[in-house]
């Protein structure tokens, strides 16, 4: 039998990820530098001690108190280099984690206070990406498409989204709405929605995460979002039997037969009290009744992971195998806000041969 794929193994095979936040994600040595340049206040000015101080604030149980945490990223991403240098560094330390096609989402709305438009904003979020995404010989090493978030307790939906569509021929490949579900359903954004779906855009939901089943439902029924940013609690509609036999609700049901995709990030979720373990996270079961479910990282630095690292603890929990990651990386990409022909060819062409070799080498 052939030992299950080990941390750097899996480095080295190509990864997809959906769900990842810019401001979830900075170096905490590109905090420290930033914070000195703009003025701005941290815990601490020791990037190992920050990184430490992020994990810590990060793991309290509460989504409410997660997001707390990124009054320090966002309060130095205010600038045009700020925002350029944040942008392509995300894109080199995926690549370093072997992912070649990732969708970052970021609030654009976030990144105005000392005074940068939100078409400012973009354009340095993407001229970031396309600095960070060169390797050496200049080719690309990965892929990087942008989505634009909404913040769900703020009424700026429709802006953001007007500006989704203004980029998306530019490198903008989505929309999104953030924050505290609780008392903040996505209907509010209803005409945000609605404009979307008549532009023919992409667009997915924060749903199920800190909040229920009503979350996920309005999601996708009111709103018709393409996918549900985690989507954990999902599992609420699915009922197993002391034989393991899952019986699934009407709304689980509809969720597996229409494929739609579940941006699902373990790590965080344990972080947010979404799950109590890896071993208890849903994704086990999810992925046991063939639900459309990817791995992300959500935060990396929040969280202390990457893509990676993310695939090797799931490997730890459930004995996965290189079959596992392989379906976990082609449901991503077959779920990416990109044409059809390009996700076709990155399956065909990326993934499906350089898992093939990964197998070989088991």
């Amino acid at each position: 039998m052939s030992k299950l794929p080990d941390l750097e193994e899996i480095r080295r095979a190509p990864k997809v990820l959906l769900h990842d936040h810019l401001d979830g994600g900075l170096r905490p040595g590109t905090i420290v530098d930033l914070a000195r340049e703009c003025g701005h206040t941290l815990p601490t000015y020791d990037p190992g001690e920050l990184a430490v101080w992020f994990r810590d604030a990060a793991d309290s149980g509460s989504l409410e108190r997660y997001l707390e945490t990124f009054s320090h990223t966002v309060g130095v991403m205010q600038t045009r280099e700020a925002l350029v240098r944040v942008a392509a560094e995300c894109a080199e330390d995926l690549a370093d984690d072997g992912v070649m096609y990732a969708e970052v989402r970021y609030a654009p709305e976030q990144h105005t206070s000392l005074g940068l438009s939100l078409d400012q904003v973009v354009e340095a979020v993407l001229e970031g990406f396309r600095l960070g995404s060169a390797g050496p010989d200049g080719r690309p090493r990965i892929r990087v498409g942008t989505l634009l978030t909404a913040m769900r307790h703020q009424a700026r939906s429709m802006e953001i989204a007007e500006l989704a569509v203004r980029y998306r021929d530019l490198g903008v490949v989505g929309f999104d709405i953030a924050g505290a579900e609780a008392g903040y359903p996505p209907t509010r954004h209803l005409d945000a929605f609605e404009y979307l779906q008549r532009e023919n855009a992409h667009f997915t939901i924060h749903a199920g995460e800190g909040f229920g089943l009503p979350s996920i439902w309005q999601a996708i029924q009111w709103c018709g979002a393409d996918r549900l940013g985690h989507g954990v609690r999902i599992i609420d509609d699915i009922t197993v039997s002391d034989d393991g036999e899952a019986k699934l609700g009407r709304l689980a049901a509809y969720v597996r037969d229409k494929r739609i995709p579940l941006e699902m990030c373990p790590t965080s979720n344990l972080q947010t009290g979404a799950a109590p373990s890896i071993a208890e996270h849903p994704i086990g079961l999810l992925r046991r009744l063939y639900f459309r479910v990817t791995v992300n990282t959500d935060n990396r630095l929040m969280s202390g992971t990457s893509v990676s690292q993310e695939f090797a603890r799931l490997v730890d929990a459930f004995g996965y195998d290189w079959d596992d990651l392989q379906w976990f990386t082609v449901n991503a990409m077959k779920s990416a806000f990109i044409p059809f022909d390009e996700r076709l060819a990155l399956i065909n062409g990326v993934i499906k041969p350089g898992y093939a070799q990964m197998k070989w080498r088991a």
